[in-house]
């Protein structure tokens, strides 16, 4: 393990996984046990720390020993956004994981994704089947997530979605989890994250890849355990109503680009964005309880389309 470099000799690597981190150390050291623990010898785990005000971190990668392992540390907080461009930098494989340091890999994960781009090695990005556990691990299947099978595609075996029908379907309502997804490393930063996006660069870096031609799996096999929890990044902003002004801006940009391609079905989903505000009044009681007037006022205008 190493703390300032990253390895040499990476001719067998296949999957670079990326770890941008700022919170829970508990939670970050599964994680990184969940990534120790997968199979064969052709991956690397890099941890980009954005400053956690905490020196336990680095002792306790300190003590890590395994030439797998990378540890960097940032001189200064870059934020969410900056962080993952800064992590997706690092990726020399061709395959790249951006995992949540809250979230963990199941035994079996890379050896999945192992086997599915052995088999379809153009495929620009691939969505494992993924169960959700809360802050103390548990299995746990919140509102969210029940929309989120809603909206996914429908399928007992793996399935590739490409074009219109793949960005309605993720316009509709995002069914996919970032943490667990495994991209192509090239068609990543040939796209590269949008600027100023910290809640919805997922989708639109999705978004920008199907727009491009590329093409996703989806695969049923659950293989990821993303965590659900109060203090996520993404939890904060949603009831702040930050989320939402985010997500407003995003679909109204997307549906003139799909405008712009002629799919009109897509087009129609970005505008309407049924499922991001519905999410919008499902927080309305959260504001009030909160005694967030502004909360409840963006929460409110996002649901409605003011």
């Amino acid at each position: 393990m190493t703390q300032a470099s990253r390895p040499q000799g990476t001719d067998r690597r296949l999957f670079d996984v990326l770890l941008p981190y700022y919170g829970d150390v508990d939670h970050m050291k599964a994680s990184v046990r969940s990534v120790l623990a997968q199979t064969g010898d052709d991956w690397h785990l890099t941890v980009v720390d954005d400053g956690y005000p905490d020196p336990s971190v680095a002792t306790w990668f300190g003590t890590l020993d395994d030439p797998r392992v990378t540890y960097l540390r940032n001189a200064e907080n870059l934020g969410a956004n900056l962080n993952y461009v800064k992590a997706t930098s690092l990726a020399v494989a061709p395959h790249l994981v951006v995992m949540g340091a809250d979230d963990l890999m199941l035994p079996g994960y890379l050896a999945r994704m192992r086997a599915i781009v052995s088999a379809q090695p153009d495929v620009a990005v691939i969505q494992p089947g993924v169960t959700v556990i809360d802050g103390q691990g548990r299995p746990t299947d919140p509102l969210t997530d029940r929309v989120k099978r809603w909206s996914r595609p429908r399928t007992n075996a793996q399935r590739v979605l490409t074009g219109e029908q793949l960005a309605t379907s993720l316009l509709r309502g995002n069914w996919t989890y970032f943490p667990s997804l495994c991209w192509r490393t090239d068609v990543v930063k040939g796209l590269g994250f949008r600027d100023g996006l910290n809640v919805v660069q997922d989708l639109a870096l999705l978004m920008d890849v199907t727009l491009s031609g590329g093409s996703l799996v989806l695969d049923p096999e659950p293989t990821f355990a993303y965590r659900r929890h109060a203090g996520s990044d993404s939890a904060v902003r949603a009831v702040s109503g930050d989320r939402f002004r985010e997500e407003a801006r995003y679909f109204a940009s997307v549906a003139d680009l799909c405008g712009q391609r002629g799919w009109h079905r897509a087009e129609r989903a970005a505008r309407v964005h049924l499922t991001s505000r519905l999410h919008a009044i499902s927080l309305l009681p959260a504001a009030v309880e909160a005694r967030s007037a502004s909360a409840g006022v963006a929460l409110l205008r996002h649901a409605v389309g003011w």
